[in-house]
């Protein structure tokens, strides 16, 4: 990927409100942020190998951990 933005052509592109592009802008940027996390993890497991089985968190436990997180940002339906 680039930084770079797409070259422009030549059909009419119907141009985004102030808020709605500043959002996209900090979407693109979160994205790109976990992109650079993953990319870096893995060249870190290409150069030492994987970690450990006894240094490494179950997926059941970082599923229940998210679970948990996404049910206290949401209200609670009756």
């Amino acid at each position: 990927m680039s930084d770079q933005p797409a070259p422009a052509d030549t059909t009419a592109r119907q141009q985004l409100g102030a808020d709605a592009a500043d959002g996209l802008r900090a979407y693109a940027a979160r994205t790109r942020e976990s992109a650079d996390q993953l990319a870096a993890a893995l060249e870190d497991i290409a150069a030492n190998g994987l970690p450990a089985v006894e240094d490494c968190t179950p997926w059941e436990e970082l599923r229940e951990a998210h679970l948990a997180r996404l049910a206290a940002q949401r209200p609670a339906v009756a």
